[in-house]
């Protein structure tokens, strides 16, 4: 896209939406009257900007995060479309750590849906600023008022709207906009932020009425805290109240501070240079990452260091040179730099992932994942017979899950290959994609739940070199396993002195500890636990870093077993929209599906029920309900914390 020279910032707003509430029209919608694309795309023919991919275009859903970018006066927005599909809430919520705000889009007709609550909910933990598109307001069915209540009853209590539609309902409904000149709508919108704003509090109290420039700016401030959110009436379709939008997110949403230190997140990867198809070998190298630079600066050619945690908790980083970089929405910028608020497409980086930083990790909460690790397992195998095909599919899923981390794929014997998941349509999408990507039909088995192990004690073990050893292993290695709190994952610690061995042993040590605790002694993940050296030794030049790769499991493993241990399953918080006359059907199928429920409450239009279930029940679940409210209940659910798996409750995973 051509830049404007005007441009002097950069904004990063994600778009977000429950299915079908419109999100990707419009992004289309933006776009289109930005310049940018000179035709309107359709989910429906999908030929849409975003949802590049076959599967999304066919399904009419987005499953992968896309960004493209438009200039509104001196500032570019670049638009993350997001997914919308619970399945995909990993996806989401890592897209949202590269956000300076969102743009969360409901329907006029549908109001306030089950993933409306629960991208709310991750917004505002988060605290980023979120205005609120209210679309589809010329379909049938349509409300303004009603549902500006029912937003403020369920999602958000302040809200103050910058535009108002006429005659919604109707193709001739239209927008127009609320001026803060107008008395009127100038006490409404202070009376609101009174509420979260003691300035403007006591100006209401006290009086005189604040002037329009004061309300403008309370409002830019506690939206800028993600406490005040503007709402804009419109449709994508007809591109009514688009443009208020647009002058909205430029006007509330303020750009992230920068620094002088490059730091950035890897928030998207592709393959080969970014498309879907022609790539059917699956071919592991060539990637192109999407960074996100929050400040300092990134030149082509740099080398680089990006760091992860690697699904076992164990600290990893790897160095590549930037071989190709290209900022986006920036013409003429194919050789960067890349500096700090904008995005970049990056090449050159072997081995990236997503999640991978930039710049120094520090052990805090921010710099861990704030969702939940997937809570299903599957088996996937070739249907193709033969070791040639088991290892294709295998390299396939490896490249799928460097694209998506969480899904961890991994060997098992046999051929088979297992997958991490988050939900029945995730498992589709990936079948799907192996077919359409890589040219290989594959066999799921039925998801199971993903168990993990944490220690009840302390145990303690160790192997010493002897000369007559029967291992024939010339290390010595100490280990002691100890519970820690629950969240802090696996930690590694010494208490022999750092200089004791070479540091290839300690590493050596160190990366299996962390690759052991990952798979467990019985197949299961050990986390919450701490792993201690306590001896260690070695003999040179006899003794090599294998010695200790492979002794270390045994050691380890008979710690695990002194300490002892217990087995938790994965649970799902869940709400329950249903009419009054099918809570006694729903609560007593909840309760023979082992659910604790939280609480029952009774509102205006009928039940809302809160608790928690085991992940392996939710799907059964999910397929009884409408039947149970005649396709009236309205669910959602999400991994929350694990519990003690009762006995006799799931097969081992």
């Amino acid at each position: 896209m051509p830049s404007s020279p005007r441009v002097s910032r950069t904004l990063n707003i994600g778009v977000l939406a429950h299915v079908d509430a419109g999100k990707t029209s419009l992004t289309e919608r933006l776009l289109y009257d930005a310049g940018v694309i000179d035709r309107l795309g359709s989910v429906d023919a999908g030929d849409t900007q975003t949802d590049t991919g076959e599967i999304e275009r066919r399904r009419g859903i987005t499953v992968r995060t896309a960004v493209a970018s438009l200039t509104a006066g001196d500032t570019q927005i670049n638009l993350i479309d997001t997914p919308g599909h619970s399945d995909f809430i990993a996806e989401v919520e890592r897209a949202l750590g590269v956000l300076d705000g969102a743009v969360l889009v409901l329907s006029a007709v549908e109001g306030v849906q089950a993933q409306t609550r629960v991208l709310m909910k991750t917004l505002r933990r988060l605290r980023l600023p979120v205005l609120l598109f209210i679309n589809k307001i010329d379909r049938a069915g349509a409300r303004d008022e009603g549902l500006l209540a029912d937003i403020r009853r369920a999602l958000a209590p302040h809200l103050v709207p910058l535009t108002a539609v006429r005659a919604p309902g109707t193709r001739n409904a239209h927008v127009r906009p609320r001026s803060f000149d107008d008395p009127g709508v100038r006490a409404e919108a202070a009376e609101v932020l009174a509420e979260i704003d003691d300035a403007m509090l006591a100006r209401v109290v006290d009086g005189p009425l604040p002037s329009a420039e004061e309300v403008w700016a309370a409002l830019a401030s506690r939206t800028a805290e993600g406490l005040a959110h503007p709402v804009f009436f419109g449709s994508a379709l007809s591109g009514a109240g688009v443009a208020d939008l647009v002058e909205g997110v430029a006007r509330l949403v303020p750009p992230a501070p920068g620094g002088t230190e490059p730091r950035g997140t890897v928030f998207a990867v592709e393959r080969g240079g970014g498309g879907t198809g022609g790539d059917r070998g699956g071919a592991r190298g060539g990637r192109t990452a999407y960074l996100r630079l929050f400040s300092g600066e990134v030149t082509l050619r740099q080398r680089v260091t990006l760091h992860r945690r690697e699904p076992g908790g164990a600290p990893t980083e790897h160095t590549g040179q930037i071989t190709a970089l290209e900022v986006i929405g920036r013409a003429g910028a194919a050789r960067g730099p890349l500096t700090a608020g904008n995005i970049a497409r990056v090449r050159g980086l072997p081995g990236v992932r997503v999640g991978d930083r930039l710049g120094p990790v520090h052990d805090t909460a921010s710099d861990r994942r704030h969702f939940a690790a997937p809570s299903l397992q599957t088996l996937v195998r070739a249907r193709e017979p033969g070791a040639t095909a088991a290892s294709r599919l295998h390299t396939a899923l490896l490249d799928l899950a460097d694209q998506d981390p969480l899904i961890h794929a991994r060997a098992m014997p046999g051929g088979a290959t297992s997958v991490l998941l988050y939900g029945e349509v995730q498992k589709e999408i990936i079948a799907a994609t192996l077919v359409q990507d890589y040219g290989i039909e594959a066999d799921f088995e039925p998801s199971r739940p993903v168990l993990v192990e944490r220690p009840s004690g302390v145990g303690e073990a160790v192997h010493e070199i002897a000369r007559f050893d029967h291992t024939g292993l010339w290390a010595t290695v100490g280990l002691r396993v100890e519970p820690t709190e629950r969240g802090a994952g696996a930690v590694f610690g010494y208490e022999t002195e750092l200089g004791a061995l070479p540091r290839a042993f300690h590493n050596a040590i160190e990366e299996t500890v962390y690759e052991t605790l990952l798979h467990g002694p019985r197949g299961r993940s050990v986390t919450d636990c701490r792993v201690v050296l306590v001896r260690s030794g070695f003999i040179g030049p006899m003794s090599t870093a294998a010695d200790f790769r492979d002794i270390t499991p045994v050691v380890l493993g008979e710690a695990l077993e002194r300490a002892g241990w217990r087995v938790y399953e994965p649970y799902h918080a869940f709400e329950l929209e249903l009419p009054p006359e099918a809570l006694a059907a729903v609560t007593a199928h909840l309760a023979a599906a082992e659910a604790d429920i939280g609480e029952s409450v009774d509102g205006a239009t009928g039940w809302l029920v809160r608790g928690e279930l085991p992940a392996r029940r939710v799907h059964g679940f999910e397929q009884v309900l409408p039947r149970l409210t005649h396709g009236e209940g309205v669910w959602w659910s999400r991994p929350c914390a694990d519990r003690p798996l009762r006995a006799g409750a799931a097969p081992g995973a």
